[in-house]
């Protein structure tokens, strides 16, 4: 086996990474380590204790096996040791720009230098993907820099610079362009955002763990190097290209994506997201499953060569697989299993699978410390654990049924009871009929999978083979995109319960390994899920019903507010297309709300919105409030009531003075020309101004129009007007910067300004003051 001192060491490291997550993180891990020396201090008397003549026979007999068993006192010590090594090591290694990184050199993000252009040369690194924005997208190694100094494009001196960059160009730029292929883009340099809003995507973040640091909006690809270099990725697109040939898209991506993974198959938005909504994500991630059926298939039909020659051709098999699949985390700690299984097939020992699965991990993570936070690592991880640890117990409870029922419904099961709290911890969402989808879509999924690999082996060999056996997938595939979609149309088919915290992650997972290893709890596992249910529940109840809280969300040039009034939610406004999807649904997941009780929608903007029907197409809202000049006349209103009928929502033309009493607010437009719309909340008085010119502001207050609010939202070309005319005590804009001069002038007011753009999202409860998310997250990190 990994030996118990083995596990404990391995354990010692993992934990020390991620205790890098807490403050002095590397000082607990070693007071931890100390107490299990002392927890255990009396191991080595014990073996003596129980060796003496008057204990043998007795009924303490047993005792020796489990003191054996038993870590020295100086293990724990060492894996403590480790743990702390683990917190340094990790910081050692996070990325950091080089001094000539290209992330250098871009421009300060102000107005002057916000389009100034450049050229990059340097080196496809991956195949161009389709982004949701419809624009290709790749990485880029850079080695030189030019900057444009005129319209005509001529460049200034070239800088040599190296680093990363990820890369977006129109679709067309992007066609047929391949890795170690040499490019010049002409484009625009930008450093990425961290997140702006609660719960949403934090870009920055995802470009540091790629070790990235800049990004480039390109315009223009010009071709340097014709040359093709042979690379796995021409395998891994004759592959995919031979099954979508006949069987088409969706089902040829979706198949090729179910062998390969979705990370190196371009798999339409569409079908990736009905997946990811229905719980079923996994089976688009090649994993352990994939690995596990190619060394079935290569030991059976190598059942009668020698173990050598089965080592062999395991070993060549997984490597390719590998290969193909782009050396993701997920496929490399299945494929390093997989190789202790082939060890322990050529040394005829049986590999034991928690040693070999911490193992695994434990070298990954040597080899890169990072993949700690990687959320398809953890997952791969805790559902592998899952299926070692759990699946037996669980069928042996199950053991009424026939086994392979008993097996169909235990292995989803226990993956789903290892991943769901990490699930919860980031998105807060529950995927109602996962459980019950894993079970009738394992046959499926079974099936295109072997099917799959079998038409990719032929692929390779000749194309038209692999396109006709491909094509013989089409009904599997086709019943598995309906099955799926039936699914995620179902009522309630995803629950939001709220992010939880991280001391709620922890004791869960204290209790799934309590059941795991304790007699006493393996006894009660029910007391436990009673626990798990009250732990999750209980507090977002709570929150639910005492929680006031106003968030303006930072979404561009329209005011998006979202009122939580002990268990009551307005939403006023949705933003552009893609904001509702991207900014407002991952807000009320993260806080556990399932409906929206009011929503108002004022067109601040002047033009028609998909993003109302973007929301209501995951949450029911039950009073729609809209002003419109025409709202009848409108196509996005048609199919905005139409929505609202699938879930018996009300619909009203909002007319001006109309007032709208949502919970504790009322609001109310009060300009039939100007989008401004006014708030009493509580004792407050909220006002949001659209764009309107000086001269309108100032006409607006002489007619008496503009009530003196506590709190103003307004457009940033008119924040200097109307904080001078209206003095409110707080102002808040959507710009990331402001003219310095006019800024200097508004800071010597009583007004406290806040910049969504450079702020985030701004929240103000009752008892508490006006809180920029950006800044709150920032003293939340520098703590830890």
């Amino acid at each position: 086996m990994i030996q118990t001192s083995g596990v404990i060491i391995c354990l010692g490291y993992i934990f020390g990474l991620l205790f890098t997550a807490v403050p002095w993180g590397g000082v607990w891990i070693l007071v931890l380590g100390i107490v299990g020396a002392i927890l255990f201090r009396r191991r080595t008397t014990s073996p003596q204790l129980a060796q003496k003549p008057e204990n043998v026979g007795s009924k303490n007999k047993a005792v020796p096996n489990i003191w054996q068993t038993t870590p020295h006192p100086r293990i724990w010590l060492a894996a403590s040791l480790v743990g702390l090594l683990a917190t340094l090591y990790l910081q050692w290694r996070v990325p950091q720009p080089g001094a000539k990184d290209i992330s250098q050199f871009v421009p300060p993000g102000n107005s002057s230098n916000q389009e100034q252009l450049v050229i990059v040369r340097g080196e496809v690194a991956s195949n161009p993907r389709l982004t949701r924005s419809q624009r290709g997208q790749f990485w880029l190694e850079a080695t030189q820099l030019d900057e444009v100094k005129n319209e005509k494009g001529s460049a200034g001196v070239p800088k040599g610079v190296t680093g990363k960059l990820y890369v977006t160009v129109p679709i067309l730029q992007a066609t047929g362009l391949y890795p170690s292929q040499q490019i010049a883009v002409t484009g625009i340099l930008y450093k990425p955002k961290a997140a702006s809003n609660p719960g949403g995507f934090d870009f920055q973040k995802f470009l540091k763990q790629e070790g990235t640091f800049a990004g480039l909006i390109g315009r223009q690809i010009n071709v340097l190097d014709q040359e093709r270099k042979w690379g796995w990725w021409q395998i891994r697109e004759r592959i995919v290209r031979s099954q979508v040939r006949w069987l088409g898209v969706p089902e040829g991506p979706l198949v090729s994506a179910m062998v390969l993974g979705s990370k190196a198959v371009d798999l339409p938005y569409d079908i990736r997201d009905l997946f990811v909504q229905a719980g079923l994500a996994h089976a688009l991630a090649a994993s352990g499953f994939q690995t596990s059926l190619i060394l079935s298939v290569i030991l059976q039909l190598t059942r009668r060569a020698k173990k050598a020659t089965q080592f062999t051709l395991g070993f060549l098999a997984l490597i390719i697989f590998l290969s193909l699949t782009g050396f993701q985390p997920a496929v490399l700690r299945a494929v390093i299993m997989g190789f202790a299984a082939l060890v322990g097939l050529l040394l005829k020992r049986k590999v034991k699978q928690f040693g070999s699965l911490l193992l695994a991990a434990t070298l990954l993570l040597v080899f890169n410390p990072l993949w700690i936070w990687d959320l398809g690592f953890q997952l791969s991880f805790l559902a592998t654990l899952g299926l070692v640890v759990t699946v037996p117990p669980l069928v042996n409870r199950l053991a009424w049924l026939p086994p392979a029922i008993a097996a169909l419904i235990a292995v989803p099961l226990a993956a789903t009871v290892w991943t769901l709290p990490v699930q919860l911890f980031v998105f807060g969402v529950v995927p109602s009929y996962s459980l019950l989808l894993n079970v009738l879509s394992t046959p499926l999924i079974s099936i295109i999978s072997i099917g799959g690999i079998i038409s990719a082996i032929a692929a390779l060999i000749w194309t038209e083979a692999g396109s006709f056996l491909a094509e013989v997938l089409h009904y599997p595939t086709d019943w598995l995109i309906k099955l799926v979609d039936f699914f995620s149309k179902l009522p309630g088919n995803s629950v939001a319960v709220g992010s939880i915290s991280s001391w709620q992650l922890l004791v869960i997972y204290l209790l799934i390994i309590l059941v795991w290893l304790v007699p006493w709890w393996q006894r009660r596992w029910w007391f436990a899920n009673v626990i798990v249910i009250g732990l999750v529940f209980i507090p977002l109840w709570h929150s639910t019903n005492t929680l006031f809280r106003i968030t303006v969300l930072e979404s561009g040039t329209e005011p998006i507010v979202i009122v939580q009034d002990r268990g009551t939610v307005t939403v006023i406004n949705s933003g552009d297309e893609g904001t509702g999807r991207f900014t407002i649904l991952p807000f009320l997941q993260q806080q556990g709300v399932n409906q929206i009780n009011w929503a108002i929608a004022t067109d601040f903007q002047g033009n028609e919105s998909n993003a109302w029907l973007e929301l209501l197409q995951r949450l029911p809202i039950k009073n729609f409030y809209e002003y419109s000049p025409k709202p009848e006349n409108s196509i996005a209103t048609q199919a905005i009531q139409q929505e609202l009928q699938k879930y018996q929502g009300s619909y009203q033309a909002l007319a001006v003075g109309q007032p709208v009493k949502t919970g504790s607010i009322v609001a109310k437009l009060i300009n039939d020309q100007l989008p401004i719309l006014q708030l009493q909340i509580l004792d407050q008085n909220w006002l949001l101004v659209g764009n309107v010119k000086s001269k309108e502001v100032q006409q607006l207050v002489k007619s008496g129009s503009l009530p003196r609010p506590q709190v103003l939202w307004c457009a940033p070309q008119s924040l200097k007007d109307l904080v001078i005319a209206l003095q409110p005590k707080v102002a808040i804009a959507s710009s990331a910067s402001f003219d310095p001069k006019a800024l200097s002038e508004l800071n010597k007011s009583q007004t406290k300004l806040f910049f969504t753009g450079r702020d985030g999202a701004i929240q103000w409860t009752p008892n508490g003051q006006f809180e920029a998310f950006i800044e709150a997250t920032e003293n939340k990190s520098s703590m830890l």
